[in-house]
């Protein structure tokens, strides 16, 4: 299988090269050539695997259709020391609950972090030590997160040997709990930084380093956001893991409903379907910061700045550049390169927006791709979250509560909804109180987290500040 970039460079690649590059030299991000794809007889054999040998071994069976530069006994044992009760908390790994009606949640947050990250997370930490073994490298990892992929990216990294972690996250727009988790780390490979602004400023500096080819091979900057494409193919494993828990046979289908920001959860369910899993919806659900509910809706992609992104309480939600969404506007446009390069890398810098609302492919989107949005607010998530909880007797978190609001207004009789848990609710607990007048609990390792001393770095949102503390850290 190889790897070609969305805006135009098909200089192939194999899987092991793109997963410590990240970005590709153009600017673009790597996608495979084709999807491979899955017919009836594979995927009744997938659910027998599933059900009878466990999620492990349905990740091998999928991962090695987009892998094969790792020899399979070793991607099978990688999978196996990743996927296990004793990390995941459950054999299931991703069990489904029973929301109400045909409504279910699939749990994707009983990882080290407590959010759905540490799906591929785990796993990314798993392969890049092994290919960096293999290879005799090291490799500095430069990160953004609006919350939860920080820490899941550092608990999956802390120790691994050949490895640097730098985290950039906006100073003071995450959870209390985020916060914690990350910048009590003080492991010697793990470094935070706190910027001063917002997610997409973070995101705006990551890519610039990666963007610079010099620095980024002096340095062996990798990256483990979504825009690597070895964490989003490790995300479609819990689409099939889903859709054959809400089902029996093959002729079924399902829909899914995903809180989004940075579109990266959503597109592996995109992935899922190119590849044939009987998908009818993929519903977008957005907090306040809707740009991608306003894109499904008009066809136009407008970014917002700085200061017209929000700061919510669904907060690892609040971006306005979606970084991921550049993988499907590709297939959208037919794998046009040029026409993709015209769009993020031109008419946004110089626009600040793009309008496909003409386009013939945007008018048979829904039809083709499955795709509808959905936006939720301050007061809907209290509402949901209260309602889960009085009615169901069901605390859920809140970016999992926007995607049930939305999902409600998406569902249709005979066609399971499934609704992807982003966060167990402890990571936001004031908003919870708020809405429920009960203190969420938190697994015993978190007693008293928020009281550890904290090791993190302040920095402007310069790209040169980042450079010189990443020079400075690997002298």
């Amino acid at each position: 299988m190889n790897y070609i970039s969305t805006r135009g460079d098909k200089s192939p690649k194999r899987f092991c090269d793109i997963l410590l590059e990240g970005l590709a030299p153009d600017g673009g991000l790597y996608l495979p050539e084709r999807y491979p794809s899955v017919d009836g007889t594979t995927l009744s054999r997938w659910r027998d695997i599933y059900h009878q040998q466990g999620y492990a071994e349905l990740a091998f069976e999928i991962l090695s259709l987009y892998i094969d530069d790792i020899p399979a006994d070793d991607l099978r044992a990688l999978c196996a020391k990743t996927y296990t009760a004793e990390v995941f908390g459950t054999g299931e790994i991703v069990p489904l609950r029973h929301l109400e009606n045909n409504l279910w949640l699939e749990a994707l947050s009983n990882g080290p972090t407590l959010a759905f990250k540490d799906m591929a997370m785990q796993l990314l930490g798993n392969l890049f030590e092994y290919e960096l073994a293999r290879r005799g490298e090291e490799l500095n990892i430069l990160g953004a997160t609006s919350g939860d992929t920080g820490s899941a990216a550092e608990y999956a990294m802390r120790g691994k040997k050949g490895v640097r972690v730098f985290m950039t996250s906006p100073a003071g727009r995450m959870s209390p709990f985020q916060q914690a988790q990350m910048f009590s780390l003080m492991d010697d490979n793990i470094f935070n930084i706190a910027v001063d602004g917002v997610f997409d400023d973070c995101q705006d500096m990551v890519k610039a380093v990666s963007n610079d080819l010099d620095f980024k091979r002096q340095y062996k900057i990798g990256t483990v956001n979504s825009i690597n494409w070895a964490r989003l193919l490790a995300q479609v494993v819990y689409y099939f893991a889903g859709y054959f828990q809400a089902t029996e046979t093959q002729d079924q289908k399902v829909s899914f409903c995903v809180p989004s920001g940075n579109f990266g959860n959503v597109c592996a369910g995109h992935v899922a379907r190119m590849m044939g899993l009987p998908v009818a919806k993929l519903v977008v659900a957005t907090n306040e910061n809707d740009v991608l509910d306003e894109f499904f809706k008009t066809g136009v992609y407008r970014v917002r700045a700085s200061a017209d992104t929000h700061e919510t309480s669904s907060p690892s939600m609040d971006i306005s550049k979606a970084s991921n969404f550049e993988r499907f506007i590709f297939d959208l446009l037919g794998r046009d390169g040029a026409r993709v390069k015209a769009l993020f890398g031109d008419a946004l810098a110089r626009d600040g927006k793009f309008d496909l609302s003409q386009h013939p492919a945007f008018n048979d989107m829904r039809l083709r791709y499955g795709f509808e949005s959905g936006k939720s607010t301050h007061a809907d998530r209290l509402a949901t979250i209260k309602d889960s909880y009085l009615r169901h007797g069901m605390m859920i978190d809140t970016h999992t509560a926007d995607g049930v609001k939305v999902a409600l207004a998406h569902t249709h009789a005979g066609v399971p909804m499934i609704v992807l848990e982003t966060a167990l609710p402890i990571k936001f607990a004031e908003t919870i109180v708020q809405a429920t007048g009960v203190e969420p609990g938190r697994p015993a390792r978190f007693v008293g987290i928020e009281n550890l001393p904290r090791r993190v770095t302040a920095m402007a949102a310069e790209v040169s500040a980042i450079k010189q503390f990443i020079a400075e850290k690997c002298a």
